[in-house]
């Protein structure tokens, strides 16, 4: 089957209101397609999904270990962020440390999604920077590799080296030649792929423990990461955050704009991808939620499963109207 498939539904009393179409891919060790709905071939931009991916020459070049970043340096370098406190402390410090500062970001201001911390600079009246940018963890890391490299400080342009070095790690890690790029929303290069070769890499990176190699030792570095710290990946109430915790560090996991969603689960050695072809992000959040479920990784009866799968809707004065849940035949 080549066509998108029902994946997610919006019931509003017992009226079918949404139905959200996609693809999705489970692969294994091997690079091998488990399990797949839709098309798995289906060419895609990773979006934000591709962060632990764009995050492994920061650490294979030997431009962590000179700076001394940690678990948390590396979290945030996998991040889509709120631009709460606890990001964007971390990420002037970090910036501070190279000897640089806001201006050398090329991620561009973004209004906090941390209601406190937009309240904090309405309140002050002061406007959101770059470093508020849900995406300032992962341009910090790149300011880390070019500054490391002794490259220019324009490191969004294609034919820098931080960025020629994230095309072949997501060449290398999909198996798979990129056939084109777009702007990412953080104004960074973002290297599109198949969502197979993108499940292909997660599951590269779910294996990396059985290898010794540099890149997989980097892998297994950044998912350690993103499953110690997962209030640093996304924020309070993200599903990223919610559901890494719910899983107890079994499963790194990571949205990315317009309705991405991949899962990296070293325990099986299997990694996920899948696309709502919508972009419709709470889509994608019951569907991954879905997949996770079964494959036993996650609980169906968490109280953070149901935030996103077979989750209640309300109106605004509390009352019960609706449910988002997985479609009849999905996962199956």
């Amino acid at each position: 089957m080549t066509q998108a498939v029902p994946m997610t539904e919006l019931w509003r009393g017992s009226l079918l209101e949404s139905l959200h179409l996609g693809h999705a891919v489970i692969c294994d060790d091997r690079g091998q397609i488990v399990r797949s709905w839709g098309d798995p071939n289906a060419i895609i931009y990773p979006r934000s999904s591709a962060k632990m991916i764009q995050a492994l020459p920061l650490i294979t070049s030997g431009a962590a270990a000179k700076y001394g970043l940690n678990s948390e340096h590396l979290a945030l370098a996998c991040a889509s962020h709120n631009g709460a406190h606890i990001h964007t402390d971390r990420v002037s410090a970090w910036l501070d440390h190279l000897g640089l500062s806001e201006l050398d970001l090329r991620c561009g201001p973004q209004e906090p999604a941390d209601m406190a911390a937009r309240d904090g600079l309405i309140l002050a009246d002061d406007t959101p920077c770059q470093i508020h940018n849900n995406c300032s963890g992962k341009h910090s890391g790149f300011l880390t590799l070019a500054q490391h490299m002794g490259a220019g400080p324009e490191y969004l342009e294609i034919d820098h080296p931080v960025q020629q070095a994230c095309l072949s790690a997501i060449e290398e890690t999909t198996g798979e030649t990129s056939p084109t790029y777009g702007i990412d929303g953080c104004s960074a290069p973002n290297f599109a792929t198949s969502l197979v070769g993108l499940a292909r890499s997660m599951a590269w990176f779910a294996s990396a423990a059985d290898r010794s190699d540099r890149s997989s030792e980097a892998a297994v570095q950044l998912t350690a990461a993103m499953v110690k710290h997962p209030e640093l990946v996304a924020g309070e109430t993200r599903a990223c955050t919610e559901l890494m915790r719910a899983m107890n560090g079994r499963v790194a996991i990571k949205t990315g704009a317009e309705a991405v969603f991949v899962a990296i689960i070293p325990e099986k050695r299997m990694g996920v991808a899948l696309k709502i072809t919508d972009g419709t992000t709470r889509a994608s959040e019951c569907a991954i939620a879905a997949i996770l479920v079964s494959l036993g990784v996650l609980a169906a009866d968490h109280p953070a499963t149901r935030k996103f799968m077979n989750a209640t809707q309300y109106s605004r004065r509390g009352l019960e109207c609706g449910v988002i849940k997985p479609a009849p035949d999905f996962p199956g």
